[in-house]
């Protein structure tokens, strides 16, 4: 069984990923740190030696490898990875599990601001042009993210009742 969690950078996917492998006795898999493991460089890298594309590329391919894979598996994506090339029609073809995290903007926002310097995408931003920049790309990959078989609202939610709401849905 694959659970496949999706959202935006600051959504909770590692964290309350991480809880819910713990409870179902499945192996946790952030797809960044695998992508990151397999390649041998850190994806700010590969962006800028290799370019956006091959990172796509490879993205795609293991995850694909992820999702072929034979183990209970939770995966938690990258922010963008559903919103490339087939990926998202690729995931929904390969688990019934798809899971938004979606949060508020100003949520996002609180949480992004405290950690702004560890998240590339946006540590060069004013604090005053997070809310415009979030937005911008929620808009963009809403109509990814909308694709999910169940959206979980995380505003004012920790991890474990994120992780306590998808433990309802399961079969």
């Amino acid at each position: 069984m694959k659970v496949v969690l999706i959202g935006y950078m600051g959504s909770g996917k590692t964290t309350a990923g991480k809880l819910l492998a713990k409870e179902l006795n499945f192996e946790f898999v952030d797809l960044d740190d695998y992508i990151e493991t397999r390649l041998n460089e850190k994806i700010a890298d590969l962006f800028a030696t290799k370019g956006e594309l091959y990172f796509r590329k490879k993205e795609s391919e293991l995850l694909n490898g992820l999702l072929d894979d034979n183990r209970d598996l939770v995966i938690a994506l990258g922010g963008g990875t559903p919103c490339y090339g087939v990926n998202m029609d690729t995931i929904l073809q390969k688990t019934d599990l798809v899971f938004y995290l979606k949060l508020s903007i100003a949520s996002l926002i609180e949480r992004l601001h405290k950690e702004k310097d560890h998240r590339p995408l946006i540590a060069h931003l004013k604090d005053e042009d997070l809310p415009e920049f979030i937005g911008k790309h929620i808009f963009e990959r809403g109509v990814f993210y909308s694709r999910a078989h169940f959206t979980i609202i995380g505003d004012h939610k920790d991890a474990e009742a994120v992780k306590d709401e998808i433990i309802t849905l399961l079969p």
